[in-house]
């Protein structure tokens, strides 16, 4: 029986100068064809991007930000943070 729990990250991305933008529209892209509930927002501060992802699946989310997220040109570097699960909804 496959477990239901949603799993949550949170991804701050540091990019290039004046590209946060064309990084939000690319993450935006690679995002609509997966089975991922996501938000994205340009911030200002240390990061220039915060991401929030959700999915049902951990394994396909860490895959997601390793293999797609990271791999954008323009993200000089990035600061996953996985949310506790036994903590998330109490």
């Amino acid at each position: 029986m496959k477990n239901f729990h949603v799993s949550t990250a949170y991804v701050l991305l540091n990019s290039d100068l004046g590209s946060d933008e064309s990084i939000i529209n690319e993450v935006k892209q690679v995002l609509t064809n997966e089975d991922i509930k996501f938000e994205i927002q340009g911030v200002y501060g240390v990061y220039d991007i915060v991401l929030k992802l959700s999915s049902d699946d951990a394994e396909k989310l860490r895959g997601i930000i390793t293999n797609k997220i990271r791999k954008i040109s323009k993200v000089q570097s990035t600061l996953t943070m996985m949310v506790i699960e036994e903590q998330e909804n109490s």
